[in-house]
């Protein structure tokens, strides 16, 4: 046996033992004639002991040794003389009596501890050198513990785990799809599917009437710190249910999840908000209600009543009140104000108010309103002695809201407000059915073209269809969307109307989904469903930035794999194969 005992499980217990251990060198002190070695492995970290006193040619192969070594020692546990109330091994070592070097390590190029000394670029190259850090280990073994539960869980309310397809056809409606060209087939691709949507949806037609999947999907859009090309869904399906239905069920599940990961206990019903509400209220269908600086609109109290053209000219100007802050500098300010123009937001400028804690009033814009403004204005956002209120204003009432939704999230980030040991989640619900894309120059699916309009708004698919909402739902806990689904069209002729608003010929909504809308001919249940990012939940649940730190193998926001170095070229050969010729484009 390699080993007879981990890294992590000696206590003191232990001590008289004799154990055998495998493992990689953290470390190694050299201390007079005592040499001490940290052998650490997936479950933790021992401290052996070489005594050159006892057996010097021993001892002497132990100063050899480099960090990331791959060793087997045998040794008898002992109670250590100076203990390290860090480490749960931290009251015992090994009194070394044989050493067998598996493998030996170059220098790694970057310190294997938590606190590295490693780029994210350099450690996303030698992954594998990173997994070795427990900081990032214990992420995917977070990662794993969830999707345990989660599988119990759905198994518990009746849900089967059914594989779906990875090799489909290409539905170019929504994000670009990754595409396969098949070699038996040339001239013809396949995709990587976005989602099992349609999949789902016929397992529902079939009679399967409670589906789950721990799903790869694939995406080829830009990046961030929320988004990797490849991505994994808990992904769900239900027939006969309603919105209520879905949202009780996955509730549960996330209050589960909750209590057994973080030991938090969510409230028995969670709110819920229209997409409209929290739109005007924070500018965001996934607002983080960690922290208040909720809008205030000021139209009424400031535009028509000075002498101020930005004002006066604009369709919408909104206000956020940041307790105790009057007292910040004309430098943070105009930092603050730096930081709105910048391209990502996009702002023209910044308005501020100041109501000092002497009762004095001062403003950004002071010559052009009256002392009565400011009062009126103090009264309508509820400001206090000691806060600042910050104004933005613009002529796209939505564009503006957004602005003014990162500018809270940039006071909450300055001001600490956003706790990632504290959690409030609600559902969005009532969302558009459709949203109009400048690029496209048409409407265009908020979620998916099978999400079920509001049946109370049906009549407006023939009249006014950018006002139709859609019976559909995101989760969203801390201001990020965990998860969304919705209820979906079962009828053929209704899928066929969607498809035409959408800008779908018959031939191309034939071509594409003739075989969603044959099944619905043949007794299709009323059915929803559900998705949550296992990524971003896992992340929220480890208080991470990112979800790469959460995925064994990410990619960089390029989109690449900088230790496969993929994508790649691919041989000649290969090309022959699939009678593809490759012409680059300047």
């Amino acid at each position: 046996m390699y080993r007879t005992k981990t890294c992590g499980e000696l206590r003191l217990s232990n001590a008289g033992q004799h154990v055998t251990l495998a493992g990689w060198v953290q470390r190694v002190r050299k201390m007079g004639g005592m040499t001490f070695v940290d052998l650490r492995d997936r479950y933790g970290i021992t401290q052996l002991v070489f005594d050159e006193s006892k057996d010097a040619e021993l001892c002497e192969r132990a100063n050899k040794l480099g960090r990331e070594f791959c060793i087997q020692v045998e040794g008898q546990v002992s109670e250590r003389q100076s203990k390290n109330a860090n480490l749960p091994t931290g009251d015992i070592e090994i009194l070394t009596e044989v050493l067998n070097i598996l493998s030996e390590s170059q220098t790694p190029p970057f310190t294997i501890e938590d606190q590295t000394d490693g780029g994210d670029e350099l450690r996303m190259k030698y992954r594998y050198l990173d997994l070795r850090r427990s900081v990032v280990r214990k992420n995917l073994e977070l990662r794993h513990r969830m999707t345990i539960l989660i599988r119990n869980f759905l198994d518990s309310r009746d849900f089967i785990e059914v594989e779906t397809p990875i090799l489909i056809g290409s539905t170019p409606e929504g994000a670009r799809d990754f595409v396969v060209p098949s070699r038996m087939n040339p001239g013809q691709f396949y995709a990587l599917p976005q989602s099992p949507q349609t999949l789902k949806q016929l397992l529902m037609v079939s009679g399967f009437d409670r589906y789950f999947q721990i799903a790869k999907c694939f995406r080829d859009e830009d990046l961030r710190a929320d988004r990797q090309p490849e991505f994994t869904q808990i992904d769900c399906e239900m027939s006969f249910a309603d919105q209520e239905d879905v949202l009780q069920i996955f509730e549960d599940l996330a209050r589960h999840l909750f209590k057994e990961i973080r030991g938090v206990n969510l409230p028995d019903k969670l709110q819920q908000m229209t997409w409209h509400e929290a739109m005007r209220r924070f500018g965001s269908d996934k607002p983080d209600l960690r922290f208040g600086m909720e809008f205030v609109e000021l139209m009424d109290v400031l535009k028509g009543t000075g002498t101020f053209s930005v004002f006066d000219s604009a369709t919408y100007i909104g206000g956020i009140v940041v307790p105790g802050c009057a007292d910040y500098s004309r430098k943070q300010l105009d930092q603050l104000t730096d930081f709105v123009k910048r391209p990502q937001v996009g702002a023209k400028g910044l308005v501020y108010v100041k109501y000092n804690t002497d009762g004095t009033v001062k403003t950004s814009i002071d010559k052009f309103y009256t002392p009565e403004v400011w009062a009126n204005l103090k009264e309508k956002t509820g400001a206090k002695d000691g806060d600042l209120v910050l104004i933005l204003s613009g002529d796209n009432a939505n564009k503006t809201r957004t602005q003014l939704c990162t500018l809270r999230l940039e006071m909450g980030d300055r001001l600490g407000l956003r706790d990632k040991d504290k959690f409030e989640c609600l559902w969005i619900v009532d969302f558009p059915l459709f949203e109009w894309s400048d690029e496209e120059q048409r409407l265009m699916s908020t979620h998916h073209p099978f999400t079920l309009p509001n049946p109370n708004d049906i009549p407006l698919l023939d009249t006014d269809p950018a006002k139709v909402r859609a019976v559909a739902y995101d989760f969203v806990c801390n201001g990020v969307e965990l998860g969304g689904g919705s209820l979906r069209i079962h009828d053929g002729k209704l899928q066929e109307k969607m498809f035409q608003i959408l800008g779908f010929t018959p031939e191309r909504a034939r071509a594409q989904f003739g075989f969603l809308i044959n099944a619905f001919k043949y007794g299709a249940p009323p059915h929803a469903g559900l998705a949550f990012g296992l990524d971003r939940f896992v992340s929220i649940m480890a208080g991470l930035d990112s979800i790469r730190d959460c995925i064994a193998f990410p990619k960089n926001n390029s989109g690449r794999d900088v230790m496969l170095d993929a994508p790649s070229a691919i041989d000649q050969k290969q090309l022959d194969e699939l009678q593809l010729k490759v012409e680059m484009s300047i």
